[in-house]
């Protein structure tokens, strides 16, 4: 077979396929069509050496808000990054939109962002009909069941969930605003589209943490924002709370969401050492976290690693499990027949701070730094050129603009 594309000399670490070695990665077309040792490169028209190098399936974040096109009421500014210029430069060939979009604007965001955008998209749609942010999210009139469904089940190939968010109504309750108004609805419509629901939750009197994941939350729907401050991950014995392995046996997904406010090391290191970590890695990335403390979905992951997780099961982590969570277990593996998206890693070693969202930080030994990334056959980042030629061999036309007619 002739190879359109070759990968050669690289360390592949394709957790879905038990392989973890030095390897080579073919593609022809928009497909993956050989993973193993020595590849011909006679049988490839390009060849690129990523020798010293990680390979992986490209990663999945399945928290961010790419909604860049409608800045949403109370956030003149905009809430959403451009998914293009932050995915590719991180490894990143899928993201997931969770719930800037309700289902009045959703497909205002398909045509104008998802359709249009080189990384591949998918969406939770939000319980509430405009979306975040704005104080209508604590008016209860704004969930819309039947919607948030109808919306899912029209655009069944992008939208893949429900998603809750900020609904922080301060006491007293009354008749409307009732403690689980917003998780209630969000279930309903779940229900209604047999999909799962993605939380992100603030514990008040009358509604605890211990009851959303063992009482509400049901088996296939995610808690995001896990280490965050406001949940009891961490007992005051230093052991972690058991509800966390009750409801993880019961099916609920516990997903990392970093996001500008809700990763902290205090609830993280001991909660992985005591044997509770992410069932997925994922950023939240938005506008007011990308110069900091998030940056990216490599900083994302390279935290985890320096929290103690080896590395090929953060991998593992930002490939197989969250397409798993999201129904599309066709991507996160190097499969031939699968769809060549491809993430290339340095591995950096030094002393490296990375800071939380309380502004400590944790001193690790390791840095993951993306290369290069193949989005469905195509090179869309190659940060060091490891796909051109040195300017002295280049063709002699490799400089020249095309001429304007």
């Amino acid at each position: 077979m002739q190879y359109d594309l070759l990968l050669k000399g690289g360390h592949v670490i394709d957790p879905k396929n038990n392989i973890d070695g030095k390897c080579d990665v073919a593609i022809c077309g928009e497909k993956i069509v050989a993973v193993g040792p020595d590849l011909n490169p006679a049988d490839a028209t390009r060849v690129v050496n990523v020798q010293g190098r990680y390979v992986t399936p490209g990663i999945i974040d399945i928290h961010v808000h790419v909604y860049h096109t409608r800045a949403p009421e109370g956030s003149p500014e905009g809430l959403s990054i451009v998914a293009d210029a932050h995915s590719f430069r991180s490894g990143v060939t899928t993201m997931v939109d969770t719930g800037t979009a309700g289902g009045r604007h959703f497909r205002h965001f398909k045509t104008t962002v998802i359709d249009r955008q080189k990384t591949r998209i998918f969406a939770y749609i939000n319980i509430v009909d405009k979306g975040m942010l704005g104080d209508f999210e604590q008016d209860p009139v704004t969930f819309d069941s039947e919607l948030c469904a109808a919306t899912i089940e029209a655009f069944p190939e992008i939208c893949i969930g429900v998603k809750t968010a900020h609904y922080w109504t301060q006491l007293p309750w009354d008749d409307v605003h009732t403690p689980w108004a917003a998780v209630d609805a969000s279930i309903r419509a779940a229900e209604l589209c047999k999909r799962h629901v993605m939380y992100d939750f603030w514990p008040r009197p009358g509604r605890t943490y211990e009851d959303l994941i063992l009482k509400k939350a049901r088996s296939g729907d995610i808690h995001t924002h896990v280490y965050a401050q406001q949940f009891p991950i961490v007992m005051s014995d230093g052991k972690i709370n058991p509800a966390l392995f009750e409801a993880r046996a019961r099916g609920v997904i516990f997903d990392l969401g970093h996001g500008a406010g809700s990763f902290w090391y205090r609830n993280g290191v001991p909660a992985m050492r005591g044997g509770f970590g992410p069932d997925s890695i994922s950023t939240d990335l938005h506008t007011a976290n990308i110069h900091g403390v998030v940056l990216d979905m490599q900083t994302t992951m390279s935290k985890v690693l320096n929290m103690g997780m080896p590395l090929q099961e953060v991998i593992y982590r930002s490939t197989v499990t969250p397409a798993n969570e999201i129904g599309h277990p066709e991507l996160g593996h190097l499969t031939p027949g699968a769809c060549a998206d491809v993430a290339v890693f340095d591995m950096r070693s030094g002393e490296f701070g990375f800071t939380d969202c309380g502004r400590a930080k944790l001193i690790g030994d390791r840095k993951l730094e993306c290369q290069m990334t193949v989005r469905a056959g195509q090179i869309v980042f190659d940060a060091a050129g490891l796909s051109v030629p040195e300017w002295p061999n280049a063709p002699e036309s490799y400089f020249r603009m095309p001429e304007w007619k």
